[in-house]
């Protein structure tokens, strides 16, 4: 019986010794698995932050071409806003072997201030360094685009670019019509005659709109033409229609006096600035962003592949 309680005892003390080895182990796995988290987190943490940080890339020490992209709409906050773009432009320009600066185009436009700062900055920055700046345009430079490319010393297209639009719109609707079918009532509240006048949900405020037609779009417009004017001079033909909002093919620009040749990045660097070497001043990307356009980039061009007519 002594040995039969004694055998009893040493198994219940391995299981025990084997129990208390298990727990051991698992409390380092756990320990293991929650360092590869935290880690993991503030990987992430640095990647986030460190996009927020734009680092100027560095060009070497040699003659160039100083190319700045000027690709997108034009919007406040985002990677083509004046607070971005201009001191990819100031690097360049500074720099003391840019022979020119090349600000190469791809932009249906946007915000007519954010055109504005950026306008107002290459023209302060080729005054200061006596250096030349061109702007080659690629499929379109319209509306905002334009309003910056002006301020080039010279503006240079495909024959096939889409150049001008040289206006000023701002979009609205209106459910009101549709909310009566389907029976929803606009309980907004507001304080001021005029507050609501492009609420959609609204009645149409015909004196709140005509109020913003003259004293904003207008107004807006006629900075735009202002600053049309003061880039391009006696270049420029007007008659009725520049102003007017229309585009033109880089062709019949040319005659218009929108721009002032035929060219690309390739035959600027080689013919006109004549430089052996091309360098773009960009803002670094962050390692998401370099993951996130990439993917974009390939779903892109696999929509196009697929929606194409010609297969």
């Amino acid at each position: 019986m002594d040995q039969q309680n004694q055998e009893s005892l040493d198994r219940l003390s391995r299981a025990a010794e084997k129990f208390i080895k298990q727990e051991r182990w698992s409390r380092r796995w756990m320990n293991l698995v929650k360092m590869a988290v935290i880690t993991y987190f503030m990987v992430l943490i640095f990647i986030i932050f460190n996009q927020f940080s734009p680092k100027i890339i560095e060009v070497d020490t040699k003659k160039h071409m100083a190319v700045v992209k000027l690709n997108g709409p034009i919007m406040p906050n985002s990677r083509l806003s004046a607070e971005t773009f201009n001191p990819l432009l100031a690097a360049a320009f500074k720099n003391p072997y840019s022979k020119a600066v090349v600000i190469q185009a791809n932009s249906p436009g946007g915000s007519p201030v954010q055109a504005s700062l950026i306008n107002q900055e290459i023209t302060r920055l080729k005054e200061k360094h006596n250096k030349p700046v061109f702007v080659v345009v690629e499929d379109v430079c319209a509306s905002g685009c334009y309003y910056i490319a002006v301020a080039a010393d010279r503006i240079y297209a495909n024959e096939g670019s889409i150049i001008g639009s040289i206006g000023v719109r701002m979009s609205s609707f209106g459910f009101t019509g549709l909310m009566d079918k389907i029976g929803i009532e606009n309980r907004s509240m507001h304080a001021g005659n005029h507050k609501t006048f492009i609420d959609p949900f609204s009645e149409e405020d015909k004196a709140g709109r005509k109020f913003f037609q003259e004293r904003i779009l207008e107004r807006t417009h006629q900075q735009f033409i202002a600053a049309v004017r003061n880039g391009r001079g006696d270049r420029i033909k007007e008659n009725q229609y520049t102003f007017s909002g229309l585009v033109w093919l880089g062709d019949e620009a040319i005659e218009k006096g929108l721009i002032d040749g035929l060219a690309d990045m390739g035959s600027m660097q080689r013919d006109i600035i004549q430089v052996g070497k091309a360098r773009v001043y960009a803002t670094e990307k962050s390692f998401m962003e370099e993951i996130i356009g990439n993917l974009g980039a390939e779903v892109s061009l696999q929509l196009q592949q697929q929606l194409s007519p010609f297969k």
